[in-house]
């Protein structure tokens, strides 16, 4: 028995398994437990293993890759539409299978140890951000109730907050202090967090010649690079500029139909945090970009009066998007003058 592409459905503890030939006709189907799939696959041998990239897949592709064995990773977006009548775990083992053989199937490239670390980092980070706009915002709640006003900021907290328990006055009654001087607390342990995984991320910008490269890029700091290098890994998988822009979700999403083009608002597919990264980072650029003079600050400016600040933002991040595949692909550095146009 020569299986050609097998298609493994993951979970957690057991593993269906669908193998079919070069023709697509069905040669096994099993249910395997965990502890026993490496020693399966070594026994069934397949050329090719196709599977959805969800959690642990990028695991199991390392292991399976080692095995000398080729792998194929596909978005469940892309497999969704191949499971027939009722969704079980044989079907989407079936469906992932025919899903792979479509000549047309754009695949999820592997990542690396080394890219997961940058990617956990950037998880942990986030979470912490989270965390601390949670705090701040129950804190701000607290206080409005007793009539006193913070702004919104981390840096407006972290000033006010000292100055309101050290001289208290209104409602602000000595059990309300000592909530809040727990809060304060707490807000200093998640700033020290959050300190410690930028050193991270940037001693990871540090030992990477590829993110120091995206950073001179306006409006792409040593977060956005990072987060890049860790979520794209080979740009050469997308066919140009457009196709990373449209992966992480910032190009307009259509609704066309008997050949009337409609197009609405950017589709926000693929990777928000990325896509959030960008437009952050084109923000940025542009509270800047009304004191330049250069073609790139022109082009801004005009774009600005032209189609609004908003859109404006979401075109310049557009616009990176397509530089980092550009210099991702064709390892070269960032050249203004490819831009200014």
């Amino acid at each position: 028995m020569e299986i050609d592409i097998l298609g493994i459905d993951l979970a957690k503890r057991v593993f269906q398994l669908h193998g079919a030939d070069r023709r697509g006709q069905a040669m096994h189907r099993s249910k395997v437990s965990r502890p026993a799939l490496m020693e399966t696959i070594r026994q069934l041998r397949p050329r090719t293993i196709a599977m959805e990239a969800c959690s642990s897949a990028h695991h199991w592709a390392r292991q399976f890759q080692a095995l000398g064995i080729e792998v194929q990773l596909i978005s469940p977006h892309y497999v969704k539409p191949f499971v027939k009548t009722n969704k079980n775990d044989r079907n989407d083992a079936e469906a992932i299978v025919e899903a792979a053989c479509r000549p047309s199937m754009n695949f999820v490239p592997v990542k690396s140890v080394e890219q997961q670390d940058i990617q956990a980092v950037h998880r942990v980070r986030e979470l912490l951000v989270h965390q601390r706009t949670a705090l701040i915002n129950q804190a701000r709640g607290l206080l409005a109730e007793r009539g006193i006003i913070i702004a919104k900021s981390p840096a407006a907290f972290k000033r006010s907050i000292p100055d309101i328990l050290s001289e208290p006055d209104g409602e602000l009654t000595t059990f309300c202090q000592s909530l809040l001087t727990m809060l304060l607390e707490q807000f200093r342990v998640i700033e020290n967090q959050i300190g410690r995984a930028e050193d991270w991320i940037t001693s990871f910008m540090k030992n990477s010649a590829l993110c120091q490269r995206l950073a001179t890029i306006p409006g792409v700091g040593a977060i956005t690079a990072t987060a890049i290098v860790a979520a794209v890994g080979d740009a050469k998988a997308f066919k140009n500029g457009r196709h990373l822009a449209a992966w992480i979700g910032l190009v307009p999403r259509q609704h066309s139909s008997g050949g009337k083009n409609r197009l609405l608002g950017i589709s926000k597919r693929g990777d928000g945090y990325l896509r959030t990264l960008l437009i952050h980072g084109a923000r940025s650029v542009l509270i800047r970009v009304a004191c330049k003079s250069d073609a790139r600050s022109r082009w801004l400016q005009e774009l600005i009066a032209r189609r609004g600040y908003n859109r404006a933002t979401v075109a310049l991040a557009n616009k990176n998007a397509r530089i980092i595949q550009a210099m991702l692909s064709h390892e070269t550095n960032y050249c203004p003058a490819m831009v200014a146009a």
